[in-house]
């Protein structure tokens, strides 16, 4: 049997969580969120952050579901602001050029309402605007199925389009080498370059299965809301009476999507969970990437920063 066959059976669920940024890794642990940048000149530039997630904050939040809808949009925004972040230190700007105050949440909200504009516009109203012209409205199962197929086939196509890009591919191989320094720590092997290099790339708590999960999910969810509204409202569902609904359910979706996709991870070796998440694993060889040992490197120092386990080698720390 192979060593990352091994560790991928011997490997636990941990609460460590990451994102891939641009020439850097982002790792959420302990109460702290790292991110670890290389920066032209070949060096790993780090920033720490205490954070508290909001779920912890207030009592309410930490309830099933609910929970999973609040980590999302609070994703949303350490995402974005890491990956700016990231961008800055990747250009060789320097801690001294970042924007300060207004103007720099400012610019993070203008980037996340934008983002999150594109993202509904492509992935939730043109498939409802195709399903709408099928003739299929009035059989809220079949017509949903129809805006998922569209839905999926788009979430396809652009991560399929975005990877032949050199600027993302190098994101992808970021984003393997976060899931194998996860794989190495959750498998108890000590966090190296070469113990990582042996993991697997493909994690299943991974954002990329969350995606998928939630587009298929949103079949089942959508068709009850749509069948629903005009027994409340008296009246079918206009086009953009369908696009609110669906919208307004979409917190629902994506905690019920986070509940299970935490479910996948601590159940792994289950051989129903394995089977269950095989389609966002596949998917997952198109986000990931074989990372070299640079990139390793750079994903296991913000996750040994964010586990409170610098190296003695000094990094430039940036506040």
């Amino acid at each position: 049997m192979s060593e990352d066959k091994t560790r991928l059976q011997l490997s636990q669920d941990l609460p460590v969580g990451g994102q891939a940024v641009i020439e850097g890794v982002m790792m959420r642990a302990n109460g702290r969120i790292v991110t670890a940048v290389r920066t032209p000149d070949r060096g790993i530039v780090v920033r720490e952050e205490a954070h508290v997630p909001w779920s912890q904050r207030w009592r309410p939040l930490k309830l099933p579901v609910l929970r999973g809808a609040v980590s999302f949009f609070e994703m949303l925004l350490i995402g974005t602001r890491t990956l700016n972040f990231s961008a800055q230190m990747a250009e060789g700007e320097g801690a001294a050029s970042k924007m300060e105050g207004w103007k720099e949440r400012l610019a993070l909200a203008f980037t996340l309402v934008f983002s999150l504009g594109a993202g509904l516009g492509l992935f939730f109203l043109l498939p409802i605007f195709a399903a709408q012209h099928t003739g299929l409205a009035p059989d809220a199962l079949a017509f949903n199925g129809v805006a998922g197929g569209v839905r999926l086939t788009l979430l396809l196509l652009y991560l399929w389009g975005i990877s032949h890009w050199q600027e993302i591919r190098r994101v992808f191989e970021y984003h393997g080498a976060e899931h194998k320094s996860i794989f190495a720590l959750e498998a108890g092997a000590e966090l190296t370059v070469e113990n990582a290099r042996r993991c697997s790339r493909l994690h299943p708590r991974c954002g990329t299965s969350f995606l998928l999960i939630v587009a298929l999910l949103a079949v089942g969810i959508f068709a009850v809301v749509d069948s629903a509204f005009p027994l409340v409202f008296g009246h079918p569902q206009s086009l953009l009476e369908r696009f609110a609904t669906h919208l307004a359910v979409l917190p629902l979706i994506s905690g019920i999507g986070f509940e299970m996709l935490k479910f996948s991870g601590r159940k792994r070796h289950h051989p129903l969970v394995k089977m269950m998440s095989a389609p966002g694993m596949w998917l997952q060889r198109i986000t990931t990437r074989e990372p070299n040992d640079e990139q390793l490197e750079v994903a296991l120092v913000a996750l040994r920063h964010a586990l409170g386990q610098p190296s003695s080698q000094a990094y430039s720390l940036v506040s």
